[in-house]
């Protein structure tokens, strides 16, 4: 006779619940990766971020358990640990200026306590190659630092140390793709000579997700790389050919300084120079494993791990097919505090405010103009005499900020907190607006809004808002210089904005036409 269903409340206390693991720095470049391995591997996934907002557009938000949290405040730790058995701390303060080396020490030790606190099983930390017998940079001393700190938690921990990460996305590997592609003649320092054992962000995952089930006794560091030890020439030279570049002609010179070459690295590649000085300082330190006692608990793969070559051929068919899923700009330091509001009036704090509006009716659907306004930025450009933001892109670079050359994640693609340019997304909301808050080089903080409206007669209507908030009399100055350019700028953005969504719209219709009457789309 066939037994009747267990109730489901019963049938879930038979099976055993799914490991729950936190995954700190959830909207960085690792942490959004490695959360989606997590669910396919079985785990209960919780999510913790200073912004939870900016988390809402991952394919996997609904899946996973999303907290509000900082690891420099203990007060908010304590409910982001609280029953998690794994802890994945992947944050660190590289990139956002000044003491970075201080903020990543507290940061890890109010981590290690609270989740000793929380009774934690297991902490797994991502940190750097340190080679023995050389001074360290402070970037690789800092990652060491933490990975000390957590290992005299009193929790067990997993330490993974890793070189140079190639995919799709990673500060390191846009820093050798924009290298090598925009300088066919490169004039460098005697860092390109120094060692690295490179390893593709996909084995770096296996690693981590590995980590996870260690037995318990196991707390102690593993180096990781790739098959393949390089020097940093071997791998701009390989990488011109993999991507089908012309040979690149290199020469060394003894005279740039860490300094210097970050300058040129900001100049010429996304990565801007609070970010680009500390990797550059690292490329002097040889970054070589030195044991390979991972595979005792993380098997090779039956293939092998993934060489150079095929790490960059994944990670251009990544970059060329837009299917980056995380970005190095995910997690970077932004220009005013995260709890700084969007002024809405003149009153706002006291101060002066000034808003440049600008409204207009458009012939064409709201579904016609929110492509437009989703698909600004990047290649599309910004709709408006393109020299002046070329121009005014450079001075960005040239002053330490993103300028233009960080793009979009994804050409078709935005969510909240994505990087666009010098903006920051801030918040979408289908079909109706697009906020973008400005990270570039500023006396004061900016926003811009993109919103789809509907004017007196029902029809489509296009608002565009830029909001500043000048910061003393150099902000002040700022904005008396740059609005007799707005007519330009705004007012073309304005009108090209609303000519796109109308060519899109006939375009469509003629496409509807076309099909409707059997003809073959042109």
């Amino acid at each position: 006779m066939r037994q009747p269903a267990l109730p489901s409340r019963l049938a879930s206390m038979r099976e055993p619940a799914a490991p729950r693991v936190l995954v700190t720095g959830a909207t960085g470049y690792i942490g959004g990766r490695l959360i989606p391995e997590l669910l396919a591997a079985g785990y209960a996934v919780r999510a913790m971020a200073r912004r939870v907002e900016r988390l809402g557009g991952q394919p996997w938000a609904g899946e996973v358990e999303v907290v509000p949290g900082d690891v420099l405040h203990a007060d908010s730790l304590g409910r982001a640990l609280d029953g998690v058995e794994v802890a994945y701390y992947l944050v660190h303060a590289i990139g956002a200026g000044g003491s970075f080396e201080d903020t990543d020490r507290r940061a890890a030790r109010t981590f290690a306590t609270a989740a000793r606190t929380a009774g934690v099983r297991r902490i797994v930390y991502l940190g750097g190659l340190t080679p023995e017998g050389e001074t360290l940079s402070p970037h690789l001393r800092s990652r060491a630092e933490v990975g000390d700190i957590l290992l005299a938690s009193g929790v067990p921990t997993v330490v993974l140390r890793a070189a140079v990460i190639i995919g799709s996305g990673s500060a390191s590997f846009e820093m050798l793709r924009y290298l090598t592609e925009r300088l066919p003649i490169m004039v460098t320092p005697r860092w390109v000579r120094t060692r690295i054992q490179p390893i593709a962000v996909g084995d770096v995952l296996r690693y981590l997700v590995g980590a996870a089930s260690f037995p318990p006794d196991v707390s102690r560091g593993f180096d990781i790389g790739g098959p393949e030890v390089l020097t940093y020439l071997e791998m701009m030279r390989r990488y011109a050919a993999v991507a089908g570049l012309r040979k690149r002609t290199i020469v060394e010179v003894p005279v740039l300084s860490p300094s210097l070459s970050s300058h040129w690295v900001n100049v010429v590649t996304p990565v801007p120079r609070a970010l680009a000085r500390p990797l550059v300082e690292s490329l002097r330190n040889t970054v070589v494993c030195l044991e390979h006692d991972i595979a005792v608990y993380v098997p090779d793969p039956a293939g092998g791990l993934i060489g150079f070559d095929r790490a960059v051929e994944l990670a251009l068919l990544s970059v060329r097919e837009g299917g980056v899923a995380t970005h190095w700009s995910d997690a970077a330091h932004t220009v005013g505090a995260a709890s700084d509001p969007l002024p809405s009036d003149p009153a706002w704090a006291g101060g002066n405010l000034f808003v440049d509006e600008r409204r207009s009716t458009v012939q064409a659907s709201p579904e016609s103009l929110w492509e437009v306004i989703k698909g600004i930025g990047g290649e599309h450009g910004w709709y408006s005499w393109p020299v002046a933001w070329r121009i005014r892109g450079l001075l960005d670079r040239l002053s330490g900020g993103p300028g233009l050359r960080r793009g979009r994640r994804d050409p078709n693609d935005l969510h909240v907190g994505d990087a666009l340019d010098w903006w920051r997304v801030e918040d979408i909301q289908e079909l109706r607006l697009l906020r973008l808050r400005a990270e570039m080089r500023l006396p004061g903080l900016a926003w811009l809004d993109l919103a789809i409206e509907a004017d007196e007669d029902g029809h489509t209507a296009f608002a565009q808002r830029a909001v500043f908030y000048p910061r003393g009399l150099l902000g002040l100055a700022y904005w008396w210089g740059v609005s007799p350019f707005h007519g330009v700028v705004f007012g073309g953005m304005q009108r090209n904005i609303a000519r796109a969504a109308e060519t899109r719209e006939r375009n469509k219709a003629q496409l509807a036409r076309a099909v409707s009457s059997g003809q073959r789309p042109t």
